[in-house]
């Protein structure tokens, strides 16, 4: 996870600055960490990950078959949620807070939110919207429209930042993906933590670990979260994958190799 001290080695100082103004600006920060594929196990037991704590989830992302909406960084998800029910988002990165419309920054849906992690940050914007729990598997099984997953709020907001002619009902089915999900509250490290194993169709695995905090305590947060993640002997020096785009881009793989056959 970020740091009030490791910005600065990977950032230039007007990056360090831009962070700075946009956690300002901010309705919360989520620091995050990526563990590579190789010290995953160790990391579950060094930080008493219990996996049967785990909730289970279902990721699905809408795009066009090239990623269209995510050139224009706009991405359309939804979720099934084990023990909760159904959700689904329109998130919109970079965002700059100030410039965002207020008919959606005073939305009770909607929320500005800074992801760091080391060498990196992003500012995003997201419209969210709870639903039943049986709607999106209906959907993904081809019994509605993609669009009844999303709110009117939603649509609006996709409206408003989507490229010209791409229609929330004209998007493909990117998923799913598999994830697992712990929240836990270390012995040593008095926040919560967040562990999420994305579990991809080829195999391959991403783990990541992360905490939310209000934006006027980021920093120190951050400082705590890498001194105790150090402590358990937990790399933070690896390469950060974003859950994401890898997933976006495995399946929209998938789909052109199945246009091409």
């Amino acid at each position: 996870m970020a740091s009030a001290t490791t910005p600065r080695p990977h950032l230039s100082d007007e990056e360090f600055a831009r962070l700075v103004e946009l956690i300002k600006e901010a309705d919360s920060v989520e620091l995050k960490l990526t563990v590579p594929e190789q010290e995953q196990r160790a990391t579950i037991a060094a930080l008493g990950i219990d996996p049967l704590d785990s909730q289970i989830r279902q990721a699905f992302f809408f795009d066009t078959p090239d990623l269209t909406l995510d050139k224009h960084g706009v991405v359309v998800r939804a979720r099934r949620v084990q023990r909760k029910g159904d959700d689904s988002v329109v998130k919109l990165r970079p965002v700059v807070p100030h410039e965002l419309p207020k008919r959606f920054r005073r939305s009770p849906g909607f929320g500005v939110e800074v992801d760091a992690m080391p060498g990196g940050f992003v500012c995003s914007g997201s419209m969210k919207h709870a639903m039943d729990s049986d709607a999106v598997q209906s959907v993904v099984h081809g019994k509605g429209s993609v669009r009844k997953l999303f709110s009117k709020e939603q649509r609006a907001f996709f409206a408003a930042h989507a490229p010209e002619g791409i229609e929330l009902g004209d998007l493909s089915v990117l998923g799913p993906i598999f994830v697992l999900k712990v929240k836990y509250s270390p012995k040593d490290f008095d926040r919560k933590l967040v562990a999420e194993l994305w579990m991809y169709p080829d195999d391959s695995r991403i783990l990541e670990l992360s905490t939310k905090c209000a934006p006027t305590e980021a920093f120190e947060v951050s400082a705590e979260a890498r001194a105790y993640l150090t402590e358990q002997g937990v790399t933070l020096s690896g390469e950060q994958q974003t859950k994401t785009r890898t997933a976006l881009e495995f399946f929209s793989e998938r789909l052109e190799r199945t246009s091409d056959g």
